[in-house]
């Protein structure tokens, strides 16, 4: 039999389960906005939990405690991860493109008449510096992991996950505080689409952080050996790159953009 460096992966239920799980979601969340309830919608959520917890614990067991990920298993994670990355600049790409074409039509009636756009030196300002900072200690986080401190490895990722938290909690209470809705306009549509997808993908990097969080804690990571860490550390920086273009072109420019308008009156 010929030896060689790669993990064989045997037969898995989970990429079914999670593709029944994110078509039920879609389908779901498309019937709540159309006022059909939410069962279909919970039942892709529980299913994507499900997914995602024994999918991970699977990996964990690979790479933990069966020595299964060897460096060019590692090799191929970390091309895998980079991939992922990049589809979802292009995601976020599509959201900003359809933002700036519709602010383009529109001419200097951008935000809309009637809509009153957030002011961006409040609370987004406050959001965007919580998130920038949960940068800087998941940076230190990992740093203090690989020169083997896992003392401060743990306190910088317990304050990632807790600015990662305490971002959520602002932003939603900002959906809440705004003076329009995703059908007012398709600015309002635009604005929660793009707010909201990247929300979601904090709250995904959050939980990321935390399931990291909890495999430090049982001595699952060595200074040379923290894949699953530096992984959701990249994650996590794109969706803070994500927010600050975001802060810049949604909050900034339409405020400006707005008070302008408002001067001709």
């Amino acid at each position: 039999m010929t030896r060689h460096g790669y993990h064989m992966v045997q037969l898995s239920p989970w990429p079914l389960v999670a593709s029944v799980g994110a078509f039920a979601g879609v389908v779901g969340m498309v019937n709540w906005f159309h006022g059909k309830g939410v069962l279909v919608m919970m039942i892709g959520t529980v299913l994507l939990g499900w997914t995602m917890i024994g999918w991970w614990w699977d990996v964990v067991v690979e790479a933990t405690f069966l020595g299964r990920h060897t460096s060019l298993v590692y090799r191929g994670l970390r091309v895998g991860v980079l991939c992922f990355i990049m589809s979802e600049v292009f995601f976020f790409f599509t959201f900003f493109w359809s933002y700036i074409y519709y602010s383009k039509v529109m001419g200097h009636m951008w935000p809309p008449e009637g809509i009153l756009p957030l002011y961006p030196y409040g609370v987004p300002l406050l959001n965007t510096v919580i998130l920038v900072g949960s940068g800087f200690t998941v940076t230190w986080s990992q740093r203090c992991l690989s020169a083997g401190d896992r003392e401060q490895a743990l306190v910088g990722l317990f304050l990632t996950v807790g600015l990662g938290l305490f971002f959520t909690y602002i932003q939603a209470c900002e959906f809440f505080a705004t003076s329009f809705t995703i059908a007012d306009t398709v600015y309002g549509s635009v604005f929660f689409i793009m707010t909201g997808f990247h929300g979601i993908h904090v709250i995904v990097g959050t939980v990321f952080l935390m399931v990291c969080w909890l495999r430090m804690w049982r001595n699952h990571f060595a200074p040379s050996h923290h894949f699953g860490f530096t992984g959701a550390s990249w994650y996590w920086h794109f969706v803070d790159v994500v927010w600050i273009f975001l802060f810049i072109l949604v909050y900034c420019m339409s405020w400006h953009r707005y008070v302008k308008m408002m001067s001709y009156y």
